[in-house]
């Protein structure tokens, strides 16, 4: 904040954090004082909110280009062909072939595009839907931990507020689909129940095939599983690793399945399968841009080599990263930076809309630094909620089955490519934590003015 904010523009940088302040805490303290003790009046004011944000996110799709970008753009572009039977790529070395993993999603653009046609407001629509559909999530899972209406109420209302979080939503990203089906997964996980460990097993393996980062989160459920569910109230429950089995077991027939699929109807030969997990290492490790995308490293590659060239030059360029850092004994230096880009920076989710070519530089600027007071706002509330947690007795453990996968995410990205924006699937997470904490600070306040 200090180097991209306060240095060039502090007047402006600190008037804006102070309304963002007042704004969070004047709307947050309305909704904590509301009485909860009625069903109807917590529906009609979750609804509301969700109409709220329903309204706003249409706003923004008006406010941006309909314009695809980067990654998004070959999504886009390559349904279309694809649907006409057209190769995904070119050479063995092409974004869907090194990368085949994304052909999940490219299914599912396909699929938007087929029933929808070529219009670009289907798939942002569903973005939209999704969003909603993910803020009712967090509202479900933090009832679920901590069983109070009114922290799940601001659970809602600090995630809705963040503009780098559903910013995205004009783009064909699989962010948004892939975070609704691992909170999902998590829910069902939560109720504890055979039926819906099977269920578990099916969300995850879609959420795996449309957004390829299934690998962490089940990493933390297994070790959710190990230690809350398999030693259950002291005593050994072999009854909660099997369920856990179920769910690991339906998720890789699934995912199998689906990579056979995709590899028997010829749209992709290599299924759902990574042939360049190198490269995230080869960006991940490089000092000199501190693990995030690199046009200078970019251009070291000739992509239009074999992957078997590539392959060699990228672990030429690793064992150049790894000794590198040992020379210099940069590890340290380079893993706080990478958690700095993640967890601190600018998500640069505005900069991949293109609200910059359709707007003056300084209406840009304004809309970026507002997106970022979002990010901002949620994570110092949700320090302030961590440390209430140490505080809280909690009458279950399910807070570990969300924490332990963004604890996994965290250690994951010190290694490989880092971008502002790979943190917006694990938002909602921190903003359960940033829930709590606002809570926490409304608490305060209700009891200084009562003791006053």
């Amino acid at each position: 904040m200090t180097l991209n904010y306060l240095k060039p523009e502090p007047v402006l940088t600190i008037l804006v954090l102070l309304c963002a302040i007042i704004f969070v805490g004047a709307i947050g303290y309305l909704l904590y004082r509301i009485r909860d003790d009625d069903k109807n009046l917590n529906r009609l004011i979750l609804i509301s909110m969700l109409f709220i944000f329903l309204i706003v996110a249409l706003i923004w799709l008006k406010l941006v280009p309909q314009t695809q970008v980067s990654d998004f753009k070959t999504f886009w572009t390559k349904a279309p062909k694809a649907l006409a039977g057209k190769s995904i790529f070119s050479y063995d070395n092409d974004y869907f072939a090194k990368w085949a993993y994304q052909t999940g999603f490219l299914v599912y653009v396909m699929t938007v595009v087929k029933i929808f046609g070529e219009h670009v407001f289907a798939i942002q629509f569903l973005n939209i839907i999704y969003q909603v559909l993910i803020l009712y999530l967090t509202y479900l899972i933090s009832m679920q931990i901590f069983n109070k209406v009114k922290v799940a109420r601001l659970t809602v209302f600090v995630l809705m507020i963040d503009l780098d979080w559903f910013a995205l939503n004009s783009q064909a990203d699989n962010q948004y689909i892939g975070m609704l089906l691992f909170m999902l997964t998590f829910y069902l996980i939560m109720q504890d129940k055979y039926w819906t460990y099977i269920l578990a097993g099916l969300t995850l393996a879609i959420g795996s095939i449309v957004r390829p980062i299934g690998p962490v989160v089940i990493a933390g459920i297994i070790v959710y599983g190990l230690l809350y569910l398999f030693i259950s109230k002291g005593k050994f429950s072999w009854m909660g690793i099997v369920k856990v089995v179920i769910t690991l077991v339906i998720y890789q027939m699934i995912f199998s399945g689906a990579s056979l699929a995709i590899k028997n109807s010829g749209l992709n030969s290599y299924g759902l399968t990574n042939r360049d997990s190198e490269w995230k290492f080869v960006v991940g490790l490089d000092a000199n841009s501190s693990g995030s995308y690199d046009q200078g490293m970019v251009n070291r590659f000739d992509l239009k080599a074999s992957r078997n060239k590539m392959s060699a030059k990228e672990y030429k360029v690793i064992h150049e990263n790894v000794n590198n850092l040992n020379a210099t004994h940069g590890w340290l230096k380079l893993f706080w930076q990478k958690n700095r880009t993640l967890w601190a920076g600018r998500s640069m989710a505005i900069d991949f809309t293109g609200f910059d070519t359709i707007h003056s530089l300084k209406m840009t600027n304004l809309v970026k630094l507002l997106g970022y007071m979002g990010s901002v706002i949620l994570i110092v509330f949700s320090w302030i909620g961590s440390i209430r947690l140490f505080r809280l007795k909690l009458d279950n453990n399910k807070i570990f089955l969300v924490i332990l996968p963004l604890m996994a995410y965290a250690v994951v990205q010190l290694l490989i490519e880092v971008q502002g924006r790979y943190r917006l699937e694990f938002l909602p997470i921190v903003a359960i934590l940033a829930g709590l904490g606002l809570y926490s600070c409304c608490d305060f306040i209700k009891l200084k003015r009562e003791t006053k």
